[in-house]
């Protein structure tokens, strides 16, 4: 079997997820979105995108935005298990007919509230624990997509959509790898006037009980606790 992740930035990668979808029996393969042929990931048994600094708004600037939208698209109609996340998420939206607006901004560690229906899904395993926020628009859910989690500033933080899971969040990031994002992203952070060094500092408080949460939630998913990647 063969998991195929689309990356924008390098250090967006899938983190403390990858050894467990290998664990699973996947082989994994990156494919850089507007360098590699991104044609393997429509037949991928798990197809995964991933986030980035850019956004649904910037197609015109970045064109691997619409093939990535068409390629999730295709994926959920073929009923293929298929995981996306942050910008993910919001080109699986779009791909299906939601939309993505400006949003408040929400950078940093937080949680999450889980809807009813998240209750018998892997999300479960989030509950009261840490996750990464990183993240400056919000996405209006496609019609017929079921939202499981929500913030105060961000009414879907994750939905789920025939065999695809969408998560605004950041439950793959590895804590312990935090300065290759505070490194990327020290532009958006200085933009918005938040210091890397409390994010830092905050990424060694809660990044243990972040990783068992992530890992215990892509583990339930693998195994098809949501129907959609036994």
């Amino acid at each position: 079997m063969r998991c195929v992740a689309i990356r924008h930035v390098a250090f967006e990668d899938l983190g403390i997820w990858e050894a467990e979808i290998a664990a699973h029996g996947y082989e994994v393969v990156y494919l850089d979105a507007g360098v590699d042929d991104l044609a393997p990931f429509l037949s991928a048994d798990l197809g995964v995108v991933l986030g980035g600094p850019i956004g649904v708004g910037d197609v015109d600037d970045y064109p691997t935005l619409a093939e990535e939208s068409a390629l999730l698209a295709s994926r959920v109609r073929s009923g293929l298990p298929t995981l996306a996340v942050c910008l993910g998420a919001q080109l699986l939206a779009h791909a299906l007919g939601g939309r993505v607006e400006p949003g408040e901004p929400e950078v940093g560690w937080g949680g999450i509230d889980l809807a009813p229906e998240a209750a018998g899904t892997p999300l479960r395993h989030l509950a009261g624990a840490p996750v990464l926020h990183w993240h400056g628009d919000r996405i209006v859910p496609p019609s017929g997509a079921a939202v499981l989690a929500s913030t105060a500033a961000t009414p879907c933080q994750a939905f789920v959509h025939g065999s695809a899971l969408a998560l605004q969040f950041h439950p793959e990031v590895d804590a312990e790898r935090i300065e290759r994002w505070l490194i990327g992203h020290t532009g958006e952070l200085r933009a918005l006037g938040i210091s890397p060094r409390g994010l830092r500092e905050r990424s060694r408080e809660v990044g243990d009980d972040a990783a068992v949460a992530g890992i215990l939630m892509i583990r339930e998913w693998l195994r098809g606790g949501d129907g959609s990647a036994a």
